[in-house]
């Protein structure tokens, strides 16, 4: 027994790793829409072609490597993610030391290539995280704890990027090698861990296996399933969404003559978002035993909407102090618009939408959780969809604001379902 119970300790710190290693790699692709943007001088969107790319992949690569979770289990999928993970950050290195339009097209295959491997890794962490806490409320509670690591290394890679490339406007995809090769490294490790530890798998025997292959039924059977899928789309492009476009907002005027120093200051402001999603996490995963998904969910849809709703009209004129880093001056108290504090709030309401959502979605799917993992893994592309939306109305209206109407339209869509959408009104399909 205690021999089990030490497997699912080091099984759950592995899958908390994991989380982490998604986030770095899936948060660099955001500051690097800007080095593309400036270095080969494109358009906003098209600067967002590399997160869009890591995106895609998703769905592309989520119902593949469901499947492959089903037939080959948790340890071989992880393995093949990191290794694919490792391929992807290596070739976006290659573009780096290539010239003109040859390294934007190489880059945005090392993005598609990673997208694959971020793909993997959440089929398995999610499931896993969920499953080694017994689902229900525990089950949202791990999922928190992980998320809370997850948004420490978002943080971290954004705060990298301000330090290494102080100056956008002249930067290059080489001058972003120190975290690649940190990405590198610790795809490395991460390989050697996961082949060290013994990751439980779920016992399926033959007769399950076709009686699985039979059935008539399967997780898009489940109405609150399908609407789980739509708002992890929503979701993700909404995570993504604020920050992306605040960054550039922030770079491209939104500081106004406050500061000399708006790349900096842009990247430590964005960076704090990713840092009050990883407090939210840890404090979801506090509440988690005793505050359900369901209204969880309500509560941080319902300030997320006032959040982005006062951000949207407040006039930016109206400035508060805020903890950034200003280049050679160190961290300082320094102003930015109220409407940047207000998106910038909008991580503790992010925090903890993933694992509810999940949470969510996957109760009462039983013997079908794994395939439903890979459509829900599809359905992620919306993180790299709705910021090109959002990138495309600026470009056509030329006010960075007027897009966070899409992320309006996101979270009024999470309310219906944390409220609604997410009860199980399937309970007649059996799931042994």
């Amino acid at each position: 027994m205690s021999t089990q119970k030490k497997s699912n300790i080091l099984a759950i710190i592995v899958m908390i790793l994991l989380f982490g290693m998604i986030s770095f790699v899936t948060n660099l692709a955001s500051p690097m829409g800007d080095v593309l943007k400036n270095q080969f001088s494109v358009a906003n969107w098209m600067g967002t072609l590399g997160v869009f790319a890591n995106f895609i992949a998703y769905a592309c690569m989520g119902i593949p490597a469901g499947n492959l979770l089903q037939r080959k289990g948790y340890k071989f999928t992880a393995l093949a993610a990191v290794a694919v993970g490792f391929t992807g950050v290596g070739v976006q290195t290659i573009a780096g030391l290539l010239e003109g339009n040859t390294a934007f097209g190489v880059y945005l295959l090392g993005a598609f290539i990673a997208g694959f491997s971020m793909c993997m890794l959440n089929i398995v962490v999610n499931p896993m995280l969920n499953k080694l806490a017994g689902g229900g409320n525990r089950g949202n509670q791990l999922l928190q704890v992980g998320g809370s690591f997850n948004s420490f290394m978002g943080t971290a890679v954004i705060f990298l990027t301000g330090v290494f490339v102080p100056n956008l406007a002249s930067a290059q995809i080489k001058q972003v090698f120190p975290l690649m090769f940190i990405a590198l490294a610790i795809f490395a490790l991460a390989f050697v861990v996961i082949l060290l530890t013994n990751i439980p798998e779920t016992e399926r025997t033959a007769e399950a296996e076709q009686k699985a292959e039979e059935s008539k039924y399967g997780p898009m059977s489940f109405r609150h399933f399908v609407l789980g899928a739509i708002a992890i789309f929503i979701y993700v492009g909404v995570e993504v969404g604020i920050p992306n476009v605040l960054q550039k907002w922030l770079q491209n005027g939104g500081l106004g003559s406050l500061s000399d120093e708006c790349e900096e200051i842009a990247a430590t402001v964005t960076a704090t978002y990713w840092l009050l999603m990883f407090f939210g996490r840890l404090l979801g995963a506090a509440l988690g035993s005793v505050l359900s998904a369901k209204r969880m969910l309500t509560i941080v849809s319902f300030v997320g909407l006032a959040l982005v709703g006062g951000a949207m009209f407040l006039d930016p004129a109206n400035t508060i102090n805020l903890p950034v880093f200003q280049g050679t001056s160190g961290f300082g108290m320094n102003e930015v618009p109220i409407n940047a504090a207000l998106l910038v709030l909008c991580g503790l309401c992010t925090s903890v939408m993933w694992g509810g959502i999940f949470n969510l979605a996957v109760e009462g799917l039983g013997r079908y959780t794994e395939r439903a993992a890979g459509i829900f893994m599809a359905l992620v592309c919306g993180g790299g969809i709705l910021p090109l939306l959002q990138n495309g109305i600026v470009d056509i209206t030329g006010n960075y604001l007027t897009s966070y109407w899409v992320i309006v339209a996101g979270l009024a869509y999470l309310l219906f379902y944390a409220l609604i959408g997410s009860k199980n009104v399937n309970k007649d399909i059996p799931t042994e």
